[in-house]
């Protein structure tokens, strides 16, 4: 047999290669070759509110739009389609619903014992979570109660132990910042790899203001831009390959505002993909037209650097996922090694509708005790109603809805003043109240109560935030401001056009759009807003309140007035002008959805009738005005209406109404 010497000397001299202890350390900085493109899917579940089963708690029925169970099934689904994913919560996962409320104040979490909502998620493999300002609600001790029976962790990166040292450069994080987690792989050729994938979280700064009472003293809350700019790049420095930026924020083009700062968090250099949340917005959209207004600029522009088609902000990768459970968000991102370092080379933002998925049968078995439990509480009776309670039309017109809540705060804070505060008894009481349920979340959410037994789950219906009762000592000028600010829920009306012109603003939060009782006013919406909806003067000569009067009379801007409200809003909530660092009169740990039902008790029957303390001026020429609600809103009219069904709708089954404002 011939032997060939080249081949013996070759592989003698690859043996003894092999063979060095040098050799380990070649091979590692050997180039690597085929290594394939790895695609990674990421998943977001967000502001899920307690939402955990297909289940309306209001309406007693169940729900095809809301429901973690049915989210898992999606999630299952993902998971067969791209075995390498991620999945991910954006917080403002425990209040919201009454059987969030059960758990916290009815029949409160006991140490060792699982929140159903953490229970549903370590059922279904979470990888990671950051909190939501909501987490907040009930205190820091029942929020780490709540979370330490997690089998995922959590991060939050501006949230910081309150020292009371007032120096910054040695502040603590009250939680931990970021994580970066080695995650296996599989290439487009099957080989296993090693992503070491960086997760950070945000919070809104404000939750300090909105959750005054269980916050301060303990915590303190920073800037995300400034959070995000500081562990970022040290996250880099640790090895990161991809960055997920976990922002329970909003998005707007502001660069200053500090409660939506998606557009301004894209542009931080490092960050590889964003999931957000908090304004229970879609995005990417369906379409570029049905894109919503917050990713819009005045002029009704989409923003630029906003790619709804790929759903990318300024170059970025995002995704949100809406409301409750009824969507699952998905960013499909494919990286490639260059150099030795991951980059992303491509990507694609979805979202899923659950809406004609099945519940998970796990989730909803880890659940059902607490469900049930829940049913039996909200259905424990309190009173009755001598008509019908429905918002279908509270954004246009003075509503009983409202008004049962803002009578029910006036009568807490009289005898409130009456008992505690005799030196504020000749001031004038003011209370407001707002429609929280006119279609925020889709053409199911409104408040319809038939005439007759009223229970918990009715005031549920009617209050559906865990708010505390605050009541403000304001000037009469502060109050025409604050209105001033709720008219930028209307468009402006050109009164010489008489082709339709739709009245409402979709941008602009039902929940800021409040209705001030106890003194009367009328809305010029052919006048330009004063306000946008962040609370900035866009239009400072511009006054869409007229013949605002108390008892009769013009409000005098110097008169005194105690204005009733929530913590919410007191704290600042909204950016509303004059409101935030006003003097308390009351400054209640009651819950404003308690007080209506201690009324409702006290007074066993109510009726619910506006007393149409505030209407839309009329306008002078031949206008059509419309507005959209659900459907069902028109067997609240007949004839002599203001209000008429136009029987279409749009494509997310709102109705179309014509309202006379000639």
């Amino acid at each position: 047999m011939k032997t060939n010497h080249k081949k013996v000397v070759s592989l003698t001299l690859a043996i003894s290669l092999l063979s060095s202890p040098l050799a380990g350390n070649a091979i590692a900085k050997m180039p690597a070759k085929n290594v394939g493109k790895v695609n990674l899917r990421i998943m977001e579940t967000t502001d899920i509110h307690t939402n955990l089963l297909n289940f309306d708690y209001y309406k007693n029925a169940t729900s095809e739009t809301v429901g973690l169970a049915k989210t898992a099934t999606l999630v299952k689904q993902a998971r067969k389609e791209n075995k390498n994913s991620v999945l991910v919560d954006n917080g403002d996962l425990i209040q919201g619903t009454p059987l969030g409320t059960y758990k916290a104040k009815i029949e409160p979490l006991k140490e060792g014992e699982v929140h159903p909502a953490i229970a549903a998620m370590n059922l279904m493999g979470y990888d990671m979570a950051t909190l939501g300002n909501h987490e907040f609600n009930y205190g820091l001790d029942f929020l780490d109660e709540t979370y330490d029976d997690a089998n995922f962790p959590y991060v939050n990166a501006n949230v910081y132990v309150d020292d009371h040292d007032n120096n910054p450069n040695n502040d603590v994080n009250k939680y931990t910042p970021y994580k970066i987690v080695k995650k296996m792989v599989k290439d487009e050729n099957g080989r296993p790899q090693f992503l070491k994938i960086g997760y950070i979280g945000f919070v809104p700064p404000q939750i300090n203001e909105w959750d005054k009472s269980h916050l301060d003293g303990k915590v303190i809350t920073k800037n995300i831009i400034e959070s995000a700019e500081k562990f970022v790049p040290e996250m880099k420095k640790k090895g990161a390959d991809i960055i997920i930026a976990q922002a329970h924020s909003g998005f707007n083009g502001s660069e200053a505002n500090t409660e939506d700062v998606i557009y301004s968090l894209s542009k931080v250099k490092g960050i590889g993909a964003i999931t957000f949340s908090h304004t229970h917005k879609i995005f990417p959209a369906a379409d570029e037209k049905s894109l919503d207004a917050l990713f819009k600029d005045a002029k009704g522009n989409v923003l630029p650097g906003v790619d709804n088609a790929k759903g990318m902000i300024n170059g970025v990768p995002a995704v949100q996922a809406g409301y409750g459970g009824g969507s699952l968000g998905l960013i499909d991102l494919t990286l490639q090694q260059e150099k030795g370092k991951w980059k992303i080379v491509g990507s694609q933002s979805s979202v899923r509708s659950a809406k004609d998925v099945k519940p998970d049968d796990k989730v909803v078995e880890s659940v059902k005790e607490v469900h049930d439990a829940t049913i039996k509480y909200v259905n424990t009776p309190i009173g009755t109603t001598t008509d019908d309670i429905y918002s279908f039309f509270a954004l246009v017109q003075d509503d009983p809805s409202v008004q049962v809540v803002t009578n029910a705060q006036k009568w807490y804070v009289e005898k409130y003043i009456s008992l505690n505060k005799p030196e504020y008894k000749d001031l004038p009481i003011l209370s407001v109240g707002a429609p929280f349920k006119a279609g925020r979340n889709g053409v199911g959410e409104y408040t319809e109560i038939e005439k007759g037994p009223l229970t918990i789950r009715s005031a549920g219906d009617l209050y559906l935030y865990d708010n505390t009762l605050k009541a403000l000592k304001v000037k009469g000028s502060v109050v025409k401001e604050w209105l001033e600010m709720s008219a930028g829920k209307f468009k402006t009306i050109d009164p010489n056009k008489p082709e339709e012109q739709p009245l409402l603003d979709d941008g602009f939060p039902v929940y800021n759009f409040d209705v001030i009782d106890g003194v009367n006013y009328q809305i010029d919406v052919t006048q330009p807003a004063k306000y946008d909806k962040t609370g900035t003067v866009i239009n400072p000569d511009s006054s869409r309140i007229i013949n605002l009067t108390y008892n009769g009379l013009a409000v005098d801007p110097n008169q005194d007035f105690v204005v009733v409200t929530n913590n919410y809003r007191a704290g600042g909530g909204g950016n509303f002008p004059g409101v935030k660092g006003s003097e308390y009169v009351v400054d209640s740990a009651d819950e404003n959805r308690q007080i209506l039902m201690d009324y409702i008790t006290e007074m066993k029957e109510i009726t619910p009738t506006a007393d149409n303390n505030w209407s839309i001026a009329p306008i002078s020429g031949d206008v059509n005005v419309t507005f959209t609600s659900s459907p069902n809103g028109q067997k609240y009219t007949s004839e002599d209406s203001k209000i008429k069904y136009l029987n279409r709708t749009d494509e997310k089954g709102f109705g179309f109404y014509r309202i006379d404002l000639n």
